[in-house]
This record gives C-alpha cells, structure tokens and sequence, in this order.
C-alpha cells in the first residue's frame, strides 16, 4: 500500500478505512475508503511495514525529509511509538483528526484515548505535549497536560501537570498575648503555652537536658509574621507585623513576600506548612495535626514560584523524582504575592 503526499498531510487510498483507520485509529477519513494520515502516523505505519512508501520514499527517506522540515518530528514520532506499543489510540491534536477543543490548543501535540476507545468516542484520556530536555516550560502554561519528555538518549519520562487542591483538617486558634523578640532572621516567643507547638505546629521549642527556662519557641519570620496578622504575637513595635515583613524582606528580597502569601494560604485552609529545607522545597505540610507526639508523614513538598517561571524539564524531574523517593506529592504554588494563587501538582506517570 502506497501514500501520496497532499498538503500537510499523506493520503491512502485502497482499503486503507477499514484497514488502518476502522481496525486501528490511524488517520481520518476523507472520501469513500480514502483517509488521510497526519505525517507522524505515516512514519509510524512505514515504521511498522504496513505502509510501503509515501511518494516512493521508504521509512528512512521520509522520516529524515520530515525532521529536517520541522525539527521537533524526531521527538514527536518517538512519542506516538511509544504510546501505540503500549496500546493507546492517539491522534495529532488538530482537526479533521479530533474534533474536542484539543484541536484549537496549539500546545498540545496529541490527544491519547482511554484504552478501548478512538477519536469517534470523543473522549480524550491525556493531552500530550512533547518536548526535548533541554526545552523550557512556563509554569502557569501546565496544568492539564502531560508532558513526555525526550532525553538525549531518545528515553522517554512521562510528566503528569493537574490542578491541586489543599483541604486541610487542623482546628487550632493560636492565643493571644504572645510576647516575641526579632533576632536577625527569626524570631523568639517566650513563655509559650505548650500548645503552640504541641498542637498548632509552630516553631520549634528550644529546650534539653540542660535547660533552665521553659516556653520558649523559636519561629521562623513566617511563622511569626502569620502570627502577628493573627493577633496572637507583639514585637512592642509600632507596627509589629511591617517589622517583620521588613526583616523578611531584608533576608531575602521580595521572595519573602510570595512565601509569605502561600503560608498564609496553606495556614488558612487548615493545612500545616513547614520548612522544606530538607528536601530542597519551600515547605513540607500536614493535612491534619493533632499532635506533634502522634505526627503522621507529610503529604506534599511545596515550592513557590513566580508564574511566568520557566522550568528546565531535568529541575522537574529532578523534583518530582525526589517527592516521590520520600512518598510525596510534588507541589508548585504560583503566586507574585499580589494576586490569588495557582496550586500545580506534577507527578511521574506511567501510560
């Protein structure tokens, strides 16, 4: 069976329906059994035998021809082998080939179907968007999406983007009357009622075997600033809570701000955060404490991002690789601190 190049796209005729599109989802149909195959499907069916030529050219000819014409082919052909081996249906994301609202989004590569299902079902399981590790990617360009990236190597990693929603269970009012001192980058809340620790997770005790005062707690200057907005804590400033937005601010920039607004968030949708230090991220958090004695594991790593942040695909790996090592959900917040906030969760998947 032979194609013919025409426009943008490669016709078959003979029983070509039945053949590849009916039995296999390859193409769209045009007149009588005639369809027409996006450029990547013919590679694939030229790949696989079941097409002989296109034009007169083999596999080798028309994949080289196809790369040198548009350099992302390459990627993108061993995208759609790999998803058809592991036995999806999937179809370039434009029209006639799909008719869903993927067909209008000139981001996404290929629409893939729920196994058992085609393009005449109108369901689309995944939008696939192809890129190279040495792409960059806008953080608030994707939710929704999942991006398969291309190492040097031609490996493949599957990169899943959603929507993330926290909803958190710990019912703690911290008190009020709490009396602090700011030291360079934290701050120091004295006679502490245990609770604040011990229930609100907040700060750290300083205490041992040698200690010869009780309640005191140290806090980091976003626990403290939280507190302050609270009403719980005073500096004895004029204006406790600028003191404390001043001191972040002046240990580091206007990052301070956009951290600041996600604990808030996060503190607000009864979730516990705190430091992420350990594992590279901004926060670690609880979806529900009652007590530190009985602490469970956290659930998500958080990192705070500006929105118009590019990502290299190997930083996303990276983050998402190590979330998952310590069993948690790797969460991008994107926020510039003056608007809402966009909560992005991105986890490995495996088709």
């Amino acid at each position: 069976m032979h194609g013919y190049a025409r426009d943008d796209a490669v016709r078959v005729g003979g029983n070509a329906r039945q053949q590849f599109h009916d039995a296999r989802g390859y193409g769209s149909p045009v007149e009588g059994n005639e369809i027409d195959l996006a450029p990547v499907e013919a590679a694939h069916l030229l790949y696989r035998g079941d097409l002989d030529s296109v034009d007169d050219d083999g596999f080798r000819e028309f994949f080289v021809s196809a790369t040198r014409a548009e350099p992302r082919f390459a990627l993108r052909f061993l995208v759609y082998a790999d998803l058809r081996e592991r036995g999806f249906y999937l179809s370039p994301a434009r029209e006639p080939w799909v008719e869903t609202d993927a067909a209008g989004d000139p981001d996404c590569d290929f629409v893939v179907f729920p196994r058992g299902k085609d393009a005449d079902d109108g369901v689309v399981e995944h939008r696939v968007r192809v890129v190279g590790e040495r792409a960059s990617v806008v953080a608030a360009d994707m939710a929704g999406y999942v991006f398969a990236v291309v190492d040097e190597e031609s490996e493949l990693t599957y990169l899943e983007a959603t929507e993330h929603a926290y909803d958190g269970e710990t019912a703690y009012d911290p008190p009020s009357k709490l009396e602090g001192d700011l030291l360079d980058d934290r701050a120091v809340c004295w006679n502490t009622p245990e609770e604040l620790f011990e229930s609100g997770f907040y700060g750290q005790p300083l205490r041992g075997r040698d200690a010869a005062v009780e309640g005191v707690v140290q806090l980091s200057l976003l626990e403290a600033a939280s507190l302050v907005a609270d009403g719980a804590l005073s500096f004895g400033t004029d204006d406790d809570y600028a003191a404390v937005v001043e001191r972040g601010r002046t240990v580091e920039g206007d990052r301070f701000d956009r951290r600041l607004r996600v604990y808030d968030a996060l503190r607000e949708r009864n979730v516990v955060p705190k430091t992420g230090f350990k594992f590279g991220a901004d926060f670690r958090t609880y979806a529900a404490v009652e007590s530190v004695e009985h602490l469970g594991h956290s659930e998500t790593l958080v990192r705070v991002v500006h929105p118009d942040h590019s990502f290299a695909p190997r930083d996303l790996s990276l983050d998402v690789r190590l979330a998952g090592g310590v069993r948690k959900r790797m969460v991008f917040a994107l926020t510039d601190a003056n608007e809402g906030i966009d909560w992005l969760s991105v986890a490995r998947l495996t088709p």
